[in-house]
C-alpha cells in the first residue's frame, strides 16, 4: 500500500487532470466561455441572446448568417453577388490557399455577405462583414460587392445598411484594397444624393481603411457596446502624439461622447432601432 501511495503523490497532478465518464459524455461546443468576464455558457443560451454575455453583456463576434438571422424577417433575405471569388492580383505568397481555409471555414466566398430583405416589412438592402474571414480585411471584392450593393439600393430606391467589422485594407492585395475606400465611398455619395437612407453599424473591430472610408460617412452612425472604432492602432497614436490616451480610447461609448456617434445600441435592440429609422426615412411615408 506504501508503494502505491507512493506512485499516487509523484502523478497526482496527472491523475486529477484525467476527465471523467461524465465530461467525455458532453459533446464539443456545448459550452462557451466568455473571452470577457471568463464565466462559462450553455452555447444554446448564448445563441439566444444573440451571442451577448448574459453575466458581463460582453457582445461576442457574430458571423454575418448570424446576423441576418437576427435581424431580418423571416425567410425575406436574398444574397446577392455569391459568386464572386478573391483572386491573387499580387501573386502573394499563400494567399490563396487562406482565402480558401477562410472560404471553408465560414461558407463563405468573400468577407462580406450583400443582400436584399425585409427589416419591420421594409426592404431593405445590406452589407454585413464578417471577421471570421481574413480578419473582415477589405480586399477588391469585398469593395466589390459592397459597392454592387449600394448601388443596387440606389437603383431600387431602397435603405442601405452595413455592419462594419474589419482589421482594415487587405495588405495581399496592396493599392488595390486601397482603391475600395473611394469606390465604395462614390457609390453611398450617389446614394445620398437620390434622397435615399445609408446606416452604417459599427461592430467590434472596426478599423483601419475601413473605418476611414465607408464605416464613417453613414447619414446616421450606430455601434454596438464597447466596439473598438478607429483607425491607427492605440500605441501607434501614443507614440505619435507622445501622451497617455484615455482607458476607454476608441470605444464606441468614447465616440459617442465626442460626438463621432449618433447612439450605441444593444444588439438586443437593433432590430427594432432600425427598423424604425427605416420607418421615420422611408420617402414613401414623408
Amino acid at each position: 500500500m506504501a508503494i502505491i501511495r507512493e506512485m499516487f503523490k509523484k502523478n497526482k497532478k496527472r491523475y486529477m487532470t484525467v476527465p471523467s465518464d461524465a465530461s467525455r459524455d458532453v459533446p464539443e461546443g456545448i459550452m462557451t466561455k466568455c473571452p470577457e468576464c471568463k464565466k462559462i455558457i450553455l452555447t444554446k443560451d448564448l445563441m439566444k441572446s444573440n451571442k451577448v454575455c448574459p453575466h458581463c453583456d460582453h457582445h461576442m463576434k457574430m458571423t454575418a448568417w448570424e446576423r441576418v438571422d437576427c435581424l431580418f424577417d423571416e425567410e425575406t433575405f436574398k444574397p446577392m453577388d455569391e459568386e464572386l471569388k478573391t483572386s491573387n492580383p499580387l501573386n502573394f505568397p499563400s494567399y490563396e490557399e487562406k482565402v480558401k481555409a477562410d472560404s471553408e471555414k465560414t461558407g463563405l466566398n468573400e468577407a462580406v455577405l450583400t443582400g436584399i430583405g425585409e427589416i419591420g416589412g421594409r426592404r431593405t438592402a445590406v452589407a454585413i462583414m464578417d471577421a471570421h474571414f481574413r480578419m473582415g480585411s477589405m480586399g477588391s471584392v469585398v469593395g466589390e460587392k459592397i459597392t454592387r450593393a449600394v448601388e443596387k439600393a440606389t437603383q431600387e430606391g431602397i435603405p442601405f445598411i452595413i455592419f462594419t467589422a474589419s482589421g482594415g485594407a487587405r495588405m495581399q492585395e496592396g493599392v488595390l484594397s486601397l482603391m475600395q475606400m473611394a469606390k465604395t465611398s462614390v457609390a453611398l455619395s450617389r446614394h445620398s444624393e437620390q434622397g435615399l437612407l445609408y446606416i452604417s453599424v459599427m461592430t467590434h473591430p472596426t478599423t483601419g481603411g475601413v473605418s476611414a472610408s465607408f464605416a464613417s460617412v453613414g447619414d446616421i452612425n450606430l455601434a454596438e457596446p464597447k466596439a473598438l472604432i478607429g483607425f491607427a492602432g492605440r500605441r501607434v497614436i501614443e507614440q505619435t502624439v507622445r501622451e497617455k490616451l484615455p482607458e476607454d480610447f476608441q470605444t464606441a461609448e468614447f465616440l459617442l461622447e465626442h460626438g463621432q456617434l449618433d447612439a450605441v445600441v444593444h444588439r438586443s435592440d437593433m432590430k427594432d432601432v432600425l427598423s424604425t429609422l427605416i420607418r421615420l426615412h422611408g420617402k414613401e411615408d414623408r
